[in-house]
């Protein structure tokens, strides 16, 4: 190192001497001694190993202490709040169901205050945090009794524990589904410590299949609804109602897993009707499992509802205490079913209802409205138009399903890699923007911008670089 490099590194300023500054007094007070003593720190020993590369005139300490705020006043993480133009309604990367007004203000009070968990307050002895959301469950479904637990995933790995531990668990083989990140029912029955019993073939399972399977080792029968995938063609498959029956005969429980776990008739929306839990239950199956943050619109939960006598086995298992959801998620799920008592309402109310129920119509008339915007935003770098497009329901709850919908469809007049670079900066803004790129476009597919959110989405674009 020559001594004018030396020179150059000697006249960075010191940590303390950045501390100093008015910026960094305002970085002390919004962040901590610290957090802001750290960064200081930081961006002095990135200057220093710059000027070694690149000898240039050393930063001041006015400089280095903005570079600190910068960094500091940074949006903290990924865990924060976007714009879904995705036209995936229940996208399990983006969190799937946004939850409603009044789950969100359940949650805060019971995050702000002592809430009566696992106390009876009618006798002031230890209650049981099931019991906030069991009368409603019950109410909703026709269930004999019913409980929680943190996803759906977990509920069918502890009922598969409970009744199925070191026992036969019988499936047919066309309902052995993967799910998101690899994720796979049979993996799930052997961690449940089942031993799983295929029966019939892909594409056509009999009743036969299932009666010839049962043995004094059986200690289950599970249905899968298959919702992220389809067989057509030369198939059969043996109906919930009448594997109830087979089931019943044999002794065996049967648990049929819904997945996304409707509350309602979604034709009623004008949407395609998925079998609810009511009829799942009306059909016979001693339990059944639903997910809480898909079609139900609520915050991440498994549900399990059936027979009385089940549900009790099922509560004593020791891994329930491992799987059970806390004060937060309890109070805004007790929110949310209450919403299902108001069903003509219940679309206004429920986020993710609304934006499935919502009318193509008033989707084409938003992206009128923002097109001007957003083209004049963009410059004559890209083209925006207003294009038909088609929503899917779910990433991971049915995947299959779409609705017609409307997006604007940004293309660039120059190279495609604009484009990418398009995407990138919207996905950096303080609040991200994140669409999808298809068919030499990236399209903003407006189902989930509610009209209320059209100026912030202004505004948001306004900080495009």
């Amino acid at each position: 190192m020559t001594d004018s490099e030396v020179s150059l590194l000697r006249q960075l300023p010191a940590v303390a001497t950045v501390l100093s500054t008015a910026e960094a007094a305002a970085l002390l007070e919004r962040h901590g001694r610290v957090a802001t003593t750290d960064t200081i720190r930081q961006v002095i020993d990135e200057a220093r190993q710059a000027l070694r590369d690149t000898p240039a005139m050393p930063p001041s300490a006015d400089e280095l202490a903005q570079r600190a705020g910068q960094r500091l006043d940074a949006p903290a993480g990924g865990l924060r709040p976007l714009f879904n133009l995705t036209g995936v309604v229940l996208h399990t990367n983006l969190g799937r169901a946004v939850l409603a007004e009044a789950a969100i203000a359940a949650a805060t009070d019971a995050m702000r205050h002592a809430v009566a968990l696992e106390y009876d307050l009618d006798d002031g002895t230890r209650g049981e945090r099931d019991d906030h959301v069991r009368a409603l469950l019950r109410e909703l479904t026709g269930a004999e009794d019913a409980t929680v637990v943190n996803n759906n995933a977990a509920a069918v790995l502890l009922c598969l524990n409970t009744f199925a531990l070191g026992r036969e668990a019988v499936v047919s083989r066309g309902e052995l589904i993967e799910i998101g990140g690899a994720f796979r029912m049979p993996d799930i029955m052997a961690r449940a410590g089942a031993r799983m019993v295929e029966v019939g073939t892909t594409n056509r399972t009999h009743a036969a299949d299932y009666r010839q399977a049962f043995n004094p080792h059986t200690g289950i029968v599970l249905k899968v609804h298959t919702s992220n995938y389809r067989i057509q063609g030369f198939t059969a498959e043996v109906g919930a109602r009448d594997l109830a029956a087979i089931a019943d005969a044999a002794g065996v429980p049967l648990l049929n897993d819904l997945g996304s776990g409707s509350l309602v008739d979604l034709s009623r929306h004008g949407l395609a009707r998925e079998p609810t839990v009511r009829d799942a239950v009306e059909e016979g199956a001693r339990l059944v499992t639903f997910s809480g943050d898909k079609l139900l619109g609520g915050p991440q939960a498994g549900f399990i509802v059936g027979a009385r006598a089940l549900i009790e086995q099922v509560n004593r298992n020791p891994l329930k205490r491992a799987l059970r959801v806390d004060k937060l998620r309890l109070a805004a799920i007790e929110a949310t079913l209450k919403l299902y008592r108001d069903p003509d309402r219940l679309a206004q109310r429920l986020p993710t209802l609304r934006f499935l129920a919502r009318d193509k119509a008033d989707i084409e008339a938003q992206a009128h409205r923002l097109q001007p915007m957003v083209a004049a935003r963009l410059g004559d770098a890209f083209a925006v138009e207003v294009g038909e497009c088609r929503s899917q329901i779910g990433s991971g709850a049915l995947p299959l399903d779409t609705l017609a919908s409307a997006a604007l469809f940004i293309r660039a007049r120059g190279s495609q890699s604009a484009l990418e670079q398009l995407a990138a900066a919207l996905r950096a803004l303080p609040r991200p923007v994140i669409g999808r790129i298809a068919d030499g476009a990236l399209q903003l597919d407006l189902r989930c911008l509610d009209d209320a959110d059209e100026a912030m989405f202004a505004a948001t674009l306004a900080q495009l670089p």
